[in-house]
């Protein structure tokens, strides 16, 4: 195998960089946001409730306290400063990502199964559709891939790649049991499949049609029951989906933008809330050059082919269909309850894209679960400075003990 310096240098051109950074994306909606939130400060006090809009309860309307009305938006203003000052200092760092690609032993049309090398069991990591797999390579000292390949495994990672004209036909089934399969086949001997997200259901539905191939699962942030948090939230992405369809239309893909709308309904002061506490971090720290790290990742989105989000936007959030029994894949149900070896479950305690209550209803089907829940969030987990003791570690001391 060739040494990491001489693997090649892959980068798209329109890949996140200093001065040229486009999150938070979509930016409009967080700044939208932002400003209702610090405009409800002001909204929420007693005097001015009362003077506007005039008259609720037929008393007649008093004029908010000049002192009172002014701490309000003096706090309105501190808000709107922190979160403009983080945005420009993410997008001015000048932290660029040079990771090199490791080879890839197996190609087909935009999808490539990335070789990471080591020695003991291989271990396939299969990341969602909607972002792209280097989360799990993120950076130097935060990848969890090269760390594991110095641990006793050998990492494989599958990368989806970019939807072209043939991925944006495809449906769930079509990558699951067609093009994960067929990168399991290009791995001689038993694999460990390992999903992250949205990956880990596909991973799970692989793993259930391919009992002989895999011989352990791990299942790393990964949704199951997407009504247990707020089924309220759930329905209304899924409601969103007849006004995507006009979007879908153009190029039979959910856009990034469109999907990054759909999820901060989950959470919609989150990303507001980071890039304050952003503004007032060290930048040449070790927590500051994460933070921009994992933001160009989240940026560098991918769309997500039509069939697909249907599926997932109408299924698995609208009808719950995960955890009613009613996802098929090839014509068969997806159901946890028939698999029969190890899996390994990472519940993030303080994800908010995957809330805990939703991935726990799938540990407590599996009959050799092995669950931990440290308390970090969806990405840290992954890629966070406490990553290794958060979740490498664990994975990798249960690996060695499947041996």
């Amino acid at each position: 195998m060739l040494p990491w310096r001489w693997w090649p240098m892959t980068r798209r051109p329109e890949a996140p960089a200093p001065l040229s950074r486009r999150g938070p994306r979509p930016l409009l909606l967080h700044l939208s946001l932002a400003w209702m939130r610090s405009n409800g400060l002001a909204g929420a006090l007693p005097s001015w409730n009362s003077f506007w809009p005039g008259s609720w309860n037929g008393e007649r309307a008093v004029a908010p306290d000049p002192e009172e009305l002014r701490a309000a938006f003096d706090q309105a203003l501190r808000v709107d400063r922190a979160l403009i000052a983080g945005i420009a200092a993410y997008r001015a760092d000048p932290y660029v990502r040079e990771m090199r690609d490791p080879p890839a032993v197996w190609e087909e049309s935009e999808t490539r199964l990335l070789d990471y090398g080591g020695s003991g069991p291989a271990v396939l990591f299969v990341p969602s559709l909607i972002n792209r797999a280097y989360i799990l390579d993120l950076m130097e000292g935060g990848s969890m891939l090269r760390w594991l390949a110095g641990q006793g495994a050998h990492p494989y990672l599958l990368d989806w790649g970019w939807p072209g004209e043939v991925e944006r036909e495809f449906s769930l089934t079509d990558y699951i049991a067609g093009r994960l399969e067929r990168a399991l086949a290009a791995i001689e001997g038993p694999v460990v499949l390992a999903g992250y997200c949205m990956g880990g259901l596909l991973a799970l539905a692989a793993a259930l049609r391919q009992p002989g191939k895999v011989s352990a699962l791990a299942l790393l942030a990964t949704p199951w029951d997407f009504h247990a948090a707020d089924p309220g939230i759930a329905r209304r992405v899924a409601e969103a989906l007849p006004a995507m369809e006009v979007v879908m239309r153009f190029s039979n893909t959910l856009p990034i933008d469109a999907l990054n709308a759909l999820f901060t309904l989950v959470d919609p002061h989150g990303v507001g809330d980071k890039y304050r506490d952003f503004a007032g971090q060290l930048k040449d720290s070790a927590r500051a050059r994460r933070f921009v790290a994992m933001e160009d990742w989240l940026a560098d989105g991918v769309p997500l082919a039509a069939p697909v989000a249907r599926e997932a936007l109408g299924g698995w959030y609208g009808a719950n269909t995960t955890a009613l029994g009613r996802w098929r894949v090839a014509g068969l149900a997806v159901d946890p309850t028939r698999l029969k070896m190890p899996v390994f479950c990472a519940i993030p305690g303080r994800d908010r894209l995957v809330p805990a209550v939703s991935a726990r209803p799938l540990a407590a089907l599996l009959e050799q679960a092995t669950v931990i829940e440290p308390q970090v969030g969806h990405i840290g987990m992954i890629a966070g400075t406490h990553a290794q003791s958060a979740l490498w570690q664990p994975f990798a001391t249960w690996l060695q003990g499947l041996c």
